[in-house]
């Protein structure tokens, strides 16, 4: 159940009480608390917002139950000390693992410049369990980021753990290069099964290395070699990751070799007018640019696209948009690659968000959350395009079991418990509830998503967009939104292309109860935000120092 309380500084703590695990859901069923830690989740905060263990209520000490296997204060294997051991706060409250700062200050010293979530989530998580993470200072946290999107089942769901320990006492051999295994066999008859059954039934799979980006970068060399051709189709606003080929057909990569399409985009839209008027364009630039013998965009090796773009901001591609991108490319003999990494595995309310249009593409490039909280990358494309030389696209990770076997429970369980369903009326409840936020909060330009993959963008209320469009973007707000979120123990990304937009990827495991915890969390948050920011001066008076941006989120 979830209770709100108001603390001594005016801000709402709730509280999460969870029971212990139970079986698994019926099909079609909401998720049981299964997927919740043991026990109460308590987050308070300081009068400033920032983080306060001494504003964190530690369930067990005062009868809230079991703390992730160990009742706190016991000594046991539960309390999970870190690194400086325990000590009592001003509060009265044990916190635990107070080494907690000198862990966060040897990693900015010895890991690179190049380090993301680090710099605005100053947290040493020590366990996990479903929503929640527990850090080493003893505060706990709704995880709405879930590993960009890893962890369709959120932390340590029991029948990952199951397949995991399954593997390992079984003597199996962990690491087996591309060699077929009984795990590896247990994997793909799993994934088929849950495909797009025209793609399915004559599809072929090729096994990658374990990131994402790794799995573009094969799907490229496979178009490429199948068709003879080089160049490639790509849209503004994209994110495929961050080697040299996925980057280059990313947003804002200056490859030659791609070219950029509009993507359409219903609240900033690049041609003016938004909404179907907006995705029609799109099509017809994206025509006219293939069939115009002066364009200087020769027929390419293939088209990639994200169903919803996420790092780009969280925008759903319509879905007459989508078929009439597969028909652009099926009447030209383009092969259609769908970047299927943070959408799949029932993240948008379907198993694949494709299957909202119906589109069934040519090549479709998993990763995140079909390995279950473990590295797995793989390419599935059809039988037709496997023209590739033996080794011509290789890894040594590419038969990580242990993933395997977690991704074959992860994939099982969504589908048997009909959890993209539930994200998808989840989803929808949840946006129904933010977008009545935005009508009190000025700042909140657009509320967007699909399923349980949320954007909601901040914008400056005061200053008049050109041709009064979409107001410009607050990344400054959203990054103090942000670090709000974290001072009541919710955890955020931003993303878009100024990074003013506040995204969330909660696992499909949510419950309603901490759904309104992680809205109730969110809306204290935006309201400490837009109070510190002050009465805004007219428009020709504010200040416009720029805001330096984070870097690349995965």
């Amino acid at each position: 159940m979830c209770n709100a309380t108001v603390t001594a500084g005016g801000h709402r703590a709730v509280a999460v009480t969870e029971s212990a695990p139970s079986a698994p859901a019926e099909p079609h069923a909401p998720p049981t608390s299964a997927d919740a830690p043991d026990e109460a989740d308590e987050a308070g905060e300081s009068p400033e917002g920032s983080p306060s263990r001494e504003g964190v209520e530690k369930a067990g000490g005062d009868g809230g139950g079991a703390s992730f296997g160990g009742s706190a204060g016991s000594g046991g294997a539960g309390e999970g000390r870190g690194a400086g051991g325990a000590h009592a706060s001003p509060a009265g409250r044990t916190v635990r693992g107070t080494g907690y700062e000198g862990i966060l200050r040897r990693q900015s010293l010895r890991e690179s410049a190049a380090r993301t979530y680090a710099r605005s989530l100053p947290i040493v998580p020590v366990r996990a369990r479903g929503l929640t993470i527990e850090g080493a200072d003893g505060r706990r946290y709704l995880d709405c980021l879930s590993g960009a999107g890893t962890l369709a089942l959120g932390h340590n769901h029991p029948v990952v753990l199951e397949a995991v320990k399954k593997v390992l006492a079984s003597g199996a051999p962990l690491h087996v290069l591309d060699l077929a295994t009984p795990v590896k066999d247990a994997f793909t008859s799993e994934l088929f099964a849950t495909l797009p059954a025209a793609l399915a039934d004559d599809a072929r799979i090729q096994f990658c290395g374990p990131a994402g980006t790794d799995a573009v970068e094969a799907a490229l060399t496979l178009v490429r070699t199948a068709t003879g051709r080089d160049g490639l189709l790509a849209f503004t606003g994209a994110y495929h990751g961050m080697t040299a080929g996925a980057l280059a057909a990313s947003g804002g990569a200056h490859d030659v070799r791609v070219t950029r399409l509009p993507y359409p985009h219903p609240y900033r839209c690049p041609f003016g007018t938004g909404g179907e008027r907006g995705a029609e364009l799109s099509a017809r630039w994206t025509e006219s640019l293939l069939d115009d013998p002066k364009s200087g965009v020769t027929t390419p090796a293939g088209m990639i696209v994200e169903a919803v773009q996420g790092e780009g901001g969280v925008i759903p591609a319509p879905d007459g948009w989508m078929r009439r991108m597969r028909r652009i490319t099926a009447d030209r003999s383009i092969p259609l690659v769908v970047d299927e990494i943070q959408t799949g595995v029932g993240r948008t309310g379907a198993f694949w968000a494709v299957e909202h249009s119906g589109v069934v593409p040519d090549v479709m490039v998993l990763s995140k959350a079909i390995g279950g909280s473990l590295p797995l990358a793989v390419v599935v494309y059809r039988s037709a395009l496997d023209a590739w030389e033996p080794g011509a696209h290789a890894g040594t990770f590419r038969g990580n079991q242990l993933a395997m076997a977690a991704g074959t429970a992860t994939l099982a369980y969504v589908r048997e418990n009909g959890l993209a369903e539930r994200a998808g009326t989840l989803g929808a409840r949840i946006l129904g509830q933010l977008q009545g936020l935005a009508a009190a909060h000025p700042c909140v330009g657009d509320v967007r998503g699909r399923g349980l993959m949320i954007g909601v963008e901040l914008v400056d209320p005061d200053a008049a967009g050109p041709d009064d469009t979409a107001p410009p973007a607050a990344p400054a707000l959203a990054l103090a939104v942000q670090q709000e979120c974290l001072a009541r123990g919710l955890i955020v990304e931003l993303g878009g292309r100024h990074s003013a937009v506040v995204r969330l990827l909660p696992p499909l495991t949510l419950t309603d109860e901490q759904a309104t915890a992680v809205l109730d969390r969110f809306a204290d948050a935006l309201a400490a935000a837009e109070r510190a920011r002050g009465p805004h001066p007219p428009p020709s008076r504010r200040a416009t120092a720029p805001v330096p941006a984070p870097g690349p989120s995965h």
